[in-house]
């Protein structure tokens, strides 16, 4: 099943080809439909410059929302990374890095007041 990241943002594909690194799996590309003579065809995507592509919050290039699902750029360094921040200037709004800190606080929270994390035991009747 696909998993949707917490943020992803939106980009034209001539904007992640002007890295000096990038390579594109296009084969990867999403498939689309059509209909042909009454029959739907499924085929795949063509990338163009125009086509929008996400940027996940791992620094990973989709043709889709789905962190997991139809990855066209996956090869994750220092130098695209700082091109991402710097000429693309894409960056994890503060509102979510704010609600991640408070749902791992709460997380961590409820493990301490319960002990150890771990669900209690059923103790094992001796007796009768």
């Amino acid at each position: 099943m696909a998993t949707m990241g917490r943020y992803c943002k939106a980009y034209q594909l001539h904007r992640f080809r002007q890295f000096p690194g990038w390579t594109e799996n296009a084969q990867n590309a999403r498939k689309e439909k059509k209909e042909v003579d009454g029959k739907e065809i499924e085929f795949q995507r063509q990338l163009d410059d125009n086509s929008i592509l996400y940027l996940q919050r791992n620094y990973i290039v989709t043709d889709g929302i789905f962190i997991d699902e139809n990855i066209i750029f996956d090869r994750v360094t220092a130098e695209w990374t700082q091109f991402c921040r710097e000429v693309l200037k894409f960056e994890i709004p503060k509102y979510i890095l704010e609600s991640e800190a408070k749902a791992e606080e709460h997380s961590k929270a409820e493990t301490a007041s319960s002990g150890n994390g771990e669900q209690p035991q059923p103790v094992a009747d001796a007796g009768s």
